[in-house]
């Protein structure tokens, strides 16, 4: 498409300076063929780039003040002069005006922020040997692509795994044609090292063709052919060569594993999700190829508050595929405004049809709505983030009303599966975030702690917490009353180093003692917070619980606070909201790490025994698909659900069962 500005571009002869008569000049020159608009400011930059099917209908809704956003009139009055593009179609328009807002990138315009190429799976086809890599950039070299992959990263760790699994060479042709011996990944088993003859071309190949199978989408077919293999040596004593297919087992299941979720019945598809808070809008981009999740990507698009998150998506999806190649089908978790128009420019574009839905059930639906989850946390983080800790922390004063500003937090959590192997978790958080070296996990003891009673587990670990801080501060009390007493006995202070003994520089920096308690629970955790404190004179420690919302809602907390007879809740964009929710869910996760290591060491031979309904058979029909217990735990539900004898309860149950949240 070729970008020829007509003659009616030129500005009128006496234009006014700036402003809706500027534009209004234009109109009787302007066709009511669709195409595209360009509006510039006075020293001649881009500020705003659209769309119309008639460039004289669209144009002359500028041409006066009234009836417009803020936004839309301070653009109008920004206008200087003005560019037109007509195009044969609105579809074409559509495309243009993606191309030259990325190109101009107009400060009116919804702009996409990151617009990187991604990155894929390169499998080379132009050698004897072919080679697996990373490739981003233009397909100008022979071979199979797989991908898009969100990130290098991904690319990296699936290049890993399938070079554990089908030892593919990943060195460049020069290395290969100059290797007198095998290399190190030959050594480690992450090569099968054709450069030197140690597998024939014929055989090597046949690993790259089961490499491809696997990408392609048919895993399920090469875990079936291992397992066969794996059987039939075992059967025939050769337990090296079944030892080899079982670690390809486990490397396959790494790959899957790193998948969250591999939907059925979607075999091409991106889905776009979008949450908006507090004036910003993120949108989380989820790629399925070959009916595998290949990762996902957040991004944060530039665009004035006014609009609303239907505009912001619709602006968005059509820069992100100006240069990026096109699925058959696109899942948004918001109607567009023009998805139709969009889906008959993408299929202009492809080359073939383009199918753009709003999915309401169903498996695409449960897709798309994990999408939106991750936008909407990956945008509370970002909201949180924005703010500075200092300020952060001023905010909580503020909105709990304390006394003064927090300089330490203290934040608790439990973790147990079924009151077993139970363990108390506190994270520490301040100034400077969050201060990793000051963490402290405790192991749940206590013979009158029944299991599973979150309210004993939690008063116990808060007891031995506090009572250490209570000690130490009655022994500073002591030491500082043995001080007054020796300088009266000797008419002067004692040397001001034994005074300073317990007051270093980098504990006056950072207080060993919270200003804050953060306690993750109800009115009842509450209470039991409160008579802990209490039963050791610590008053001017500041309590709050923290209070899962209805539905468990991210968003919702209630925040209980001592001598408060209702809890109370924040606005949902509050900044301070979201920093509270990064300090539960840290502690969220290191109550659970915590636990899980704890109970690794407890589970003994396998932890498949420790799962009720898990028989010999089920489990070494786990063990023959998976390869290991350990990738078993890193399965997803419908990966679980593939292994003969386990039902889709029995999948929720095993999955349940290494994915516990913490108590």
């Amino acid at each position: 498409m070729t970008e020829e500005p007509t003659t009616f571009t030129s500005p009128p002869e006496t234009p006014a300076k700036t402003g809706p008569e500027v534009i209004a000049a234009y109109l009787k020159n302007l066709p009511q063929s669709p195409g595209v608009y360009r509006m510039l400011d006075a020293a001649g930059d881009v500020i705003y780039v659209g769309k119309a099917r008639s460039l004289r209908a669209r144009v002359s809704n500028y041409a006066r003040l009234q009836g417009h956003t803020n936004r839309i009139a301070r653009m109008i009055l920004t206008t200087a002069s003005m560019e037109f593009v007509t195009v044969r179609t609105e579809a074409e328009a559509l495309l243009l005006e993606a191309n030259l807002i990325k190109r101009f990138r107009p400060r009116f315009n919804v702009l996409m922020r990151d617009d990187k190429s991604f990155p894929y799976i390169l499998i080379c086809r132009d050698h004897r040997a072919p080679a697996v890599m990373k490739h981003r950039g233009a397909r100008n070299r022979k071979g199979d692509y797989f991908g898009p992959f969100a990130s290098a990263g991904a690319v990296t760790r699936t290049i890993n795994m399938l070079q554990r699994a089908f030892l593919l060479r990943s060195c460049s042709d020069s290395v290969f044609e100059s290797r007198t011996r095998p290399c190190l990944l030959y050594q480690i088993k992450r090569c099968s090292a054709p450069c030197t003859g140690e597998i024939g071309l014929e055989e090597y190949n046949g690993l790259v063709d089961e490499a491809e199978r696997f990408l392609s989408g048919g895993s399920q077919t090469v875990r079936r052919m291992y397992q066969d293999l794996m059987q039939e040596a075992a059967d025939k004593l050769e337990f090296e060569t079944a030892a080899r297919y079982r670690n390809r087992l486990w490397a396959l299941a790494h790959v899957t594993a790193d998948q969250s979720i591999n939907p059925e019945g979607v075999e091409e598809a991106d889905v776009f999700a979008a949450h908006q808070e507090g004036g910003q809008t993120c949108i989380q981009v989820f790629f399925f190829r070959t009916g595998q999740n290949w990762g996902n990507r957040a991004y944060y698009p530039k665009a004035d508050r006014s609009l609303n998150v239907e505009d912001v998506l619709d602006s968005f999806i059509a820069q992100f595929y100006d240069d990026k190649p096109v699925p058959r089908l696109i899942l948004l978790s918001n109607d567009i405004p023009d998805r139709e128009l969009l889906a008959e420019a993408l299929s202009t574009k492809a080359e073939r049809k383009v199918e753009i839905r709003v999915p309401s059930r169903g498996t695409k639906s449960t897709i798309v709505e994990h999408a939106l989850a991750n936008a909407r946390e990956a945008l509370g983080r970002k909201l949180a983030e924005s703010s500075s800790q200092a300020r952060l922390l001023e905010g909580i004063a503020e909105r709990f009303g304390l006394n003064a500003v927090p300089r330490r937090i203290e934040v608790y959590d439990n973790s147990h599966t079924g009151g077993t192997n139970a363990v108390g978790a506190m994270i520490v958080a301040g100034p400077e975030g969050f201060v990793k070296g000051q963490y402290r996990k405790f192991n749940i003891k206590s013979p009158d702690t029944t299991p599973g009673d979150d309210y004993a587990m939690m008063r116990e670990v808060l007891t031995r917490r506090f009572k250490r801080i209570a000690e130490a501060e009655v022994a500073v009390e002591i030491k500082s009353e043995v001080a007054e007493i020796a300088a009266d006995a000797t008419g002067g202070p004692l040397s001001p180093i034994i005074v300073a003994e317990d007051d270093t520089a980098e504990e006056r920096a950072f207080p060993d003692r919270p200003d804050l308690v953060l306690i993750d629970g109800g009115l009842g955790q509450l209470t039991v917070a409160r008579e802990v404190l209490a039963s050791y004179g610590l008053h001017d420690i500041a309590l709050i619980g923290v209070a899962k919302g209805p539905d468990r809602d991210a968003g919702r907390e209630h925040f209980h606070l001592p001598n408060r007879e209702r809890p109370i809740m924040l606005e949902a964009k509050d900044p301070v909201l979201y920093f509270i929710q990064r300090l539960r869910d840290e502690a969220h996760r290191f109550a659970i790490g915590t636990h899980r290591a704890k109970r690794a060491k407890s589970l003994g031979a396998n932890p498949l025994d420790e799962i009720d309904g898990i028989g010999p058979t089920r489990k070494r029909a786990l063990l023959n698909h998976f390869g290991s217990a350990k990738a078993v735990s890193r399965a997803g539900v419908e990966d679980l659900k593939a292994v003969e004898g386990i039902s889709a309860d029995m999948a929720k149950k095993i999955y349940d069962f290494f994915h516990e949240r913490a108590g």
